[in-house]
């Protein structure tokens, strides 16, 4: 089945040929009404360089008038063999369909609301029989049983025409197209967009990625930036201050060489305060620490951080490098990444 976009929005029109799978594009004078187009003739010849085939109005309320603008519209430099005629189906256009099939031309008659119509536009040698699903649909007609029958013709007697599913309203159109053998469907992005969308896909996809990141990132690529490090002899009043000023829940700990000893979090604060009391002011952070922090490598993956918070029930593990603290990580750190509930 050929895949047509029905659009007059250059942009979006751009965004779906990216996909590589579009046939050609379908639009009207209506929808360029709606983009802002005013230079009509100066929209079909960039579209027609843009798009593998471009299915456009030949407009005219007689047969001499509708030939007439299709030939003006291939002296813009149209190729004849990638451009569709849109005419509307009713003697005249039957009329000019016939004489622009005799030459050559491909020529789409749309507007189809019956069978016979469609045996009209059939023996005029149409290319194209389209059929607007949608609007008959929101008319209360069946659309659905109008395309199997136009189908069934085309494959009886051997016509050389394709059934257009057309006026798509949502993503379950197309699989109605499909099922009911129509050779051509068009539609505007909006739904195109929906087509490869489903909740449980999206699941799956996330955990590959969840379990990806799990297994290759390193935890200190996501430690947070700051690093609130304070020595053991740091007044409590001051390690908050530095704990506060950074945004985190902790502040390492470490002695005068350096070395990691301790975490004074605001969980230490609390307990700290009721053992204490007003002696918290004067208190050293080495005196209210929580020592021996659980401590991960830098190099670790994330799979360890998350083990370690998963057993430990702790919002913040130290991040070392050869025993030396670099960075905190916070239980917010894997939330954000989706990887802890």
């Amino acid at each position: 089945m050929e895949f047509f976009l029905d659009s007059a929005n250059m942009a979006e029109i751009e965004e779906a040929l990216k996909l590589g799978i579009i046939d050609g594009v379908t639009t009207t004078p209506t929808f360029m009404h709606k983009n802002g187009i005013t230079d009509i003739d100066g929209a079909i010849k960039k579209l027609s360089k843009m798009v593998p085939v471009l299915m456009i109005e030949a407009l005219g309320e007689t047969a001499d008038q509708i030939v007439d603008e299709a030939h003006r519209l291939l002296n813009l430099g149209l190729d004849k063999k990638k451009t569709v005629f849109k005419i509307p189906v009713n003697l005249e256009g039957v009329k000019a369909c016939k004489r622009l099939h005799d030459e050559g031309l491909l020529v789409n008659l749309h507007l189809v609301y019956n069978v016979q119509q469609a045996f009209m536009a059939l023996t005029a040698g149409a290319n194209y029989v389209c059929v607007l699903v949608g609007r008959m649909q929101d008319q209360g007609h069946d659309a659905l049983t109008l395309i199997k029958e136009i189908v069934t013709i085309i494959k009886e007697y051997k016509y050389d025409c394709k059934v257009m599913f057309s006026s798509v309203r949502y993503p379950e159109h197309v699989k109605d197209a499909l099922m009911l053998g129509a050779q051509n469907i068009t539609l505007p992005w909006s739904i195109m967009k929906k087509l490869a969308d489903n909740h449980l896909t999206k699941i799956g996809t996330d955990q590959f990625f969840q379990h990806t990141r799990l297994m290759t990132v390193q935890v200190k690529s996501v430690i947070s930036k700051e690093n609130p490090v304070v020595d053991v002899d740091c007044k409590v009043l001051d390690a908050l201050l530095k704990m506060t000023d950074s945004g985190m829940g902790a502040v390492t700990i470490v002695s005068k060489e350096g070395k990691l000893c301790g975490i004074f979090t605001d969980g230490d604060l609390r307990r700290q305060m009721r053992k204490l009391g007003e002696r918290i002011l004067t208190a050293s952070v080495g005196e209210c620490m929580t020592a021996n922090p659980l401590s991960i490598e830098g190099d670790a993956c994330l799979q360890k951080a998350t083990d370690i918070f998963n057993a430990n029930q702790v919002d913040n593990i130290i991040v070392t490098e050869d025993g030396q603290p670099i960075g905190m990580l916070d239980i917010q750190d894997l939330i954000k990444l989706d990887l802890m509930n």
